[in-house]
């Protein structure tokens, strides 16, 4: 599904928090811009009292900010949010990935293979300068990283690291800079770390690609 095709069993408010939350996780909606409902209600095609709602949902997972009677704007980021996202991600990421590695099957095994195949494909080409794949990177980099994950055996796990892996994403996008070839370093690693059963190997890695995506924000000087 591309970015505003609507899905015909999606009500207008899922849409509408669907499309607005992609929004300002791709820095679309920058951080600290007031929400006014009367240019959100003509940009997104849904009613004010839809919008009220759908801020207040993007409120519980801290990507807006409620001013009370002031209306809405978009969650501000803080080196102190980066960082402790990149710790929240890692804790959930790396319990994922061991209960994953330990019960997953060859269907898991074919969901890593086939993740990583087109993550690698789209990183070869913006090694060799297409940054026009980078909307594909960033799809196929959560992929992957899902892929890793998937067998864990626990919605409730990977809704929880669905959601802090897109707001520590967020960063990335406002920081406009592809890492290069460590990240791509680091997948092929964890890759073939998966094939390997290797849960210890897996979550040393995991702990030094977060930390060197923190330290890749910061060195941007975009986010203080």
């Amino acid at each position: 599904m591309t970015r505003y095709e609507i899905d015909r069993q999606e009500t207008a408010g899922e849409v509408a928090f669907r499309l607005i939350r992609q929004d300002i996780i791709a820095g679309s909606l920058a951080p600290g811009q007031k929400l006014k409902l009367e240019q959100l209600k003509d940009r997104y095609a849904v009613s004010v009292s839809t919008l009220r709602e759908t801020l207040s949902r993007l409120a519980s997972e801290n990507l807006v900010v409620a001013e009370g009677q002031r209306g809405f704007e978009v969650a501000p980021v803080s080196v102190g949010e980066l960082e402790n996202l990149g710790d929240l991600r890692l804790l959930l990421e790396a319990h994922a990935v061991s209960l994953s590695f330990a019960a997953g099957d060859l269907d898991w095994e074919a969901r890593v293979v086939a993740a990583h195949h087109k993550l690698s494909a789209v990183e070869r080409r913006l090694l060799e300068g297409d940054q026009h794949r980078t909307v594909d990177w960033v799809r196929y980099d959560w992929e992957f990283h899902q892929a890793l994950a998937s067998a864990c055996g626990s919605a409730v796990l990977m809704d929880a690291l669905s959601s802090t892996f897109d707001r520590f994403l967020r960063y990335h996008l406002l920081a406009q800079s592809f890492r290069g070839k460590p990240v791509t370093d680091d997948h092929r690693q964890l890759f073939e770390l998966a094939m390997q059963r290797d849960v210890h190997g897996a979550r040393a890695k995991l702990k030094h690609h977060v930390r060197s995506g923190i330290d890749h924000v910061l060195k941007t000087g975009r986010i203080h």
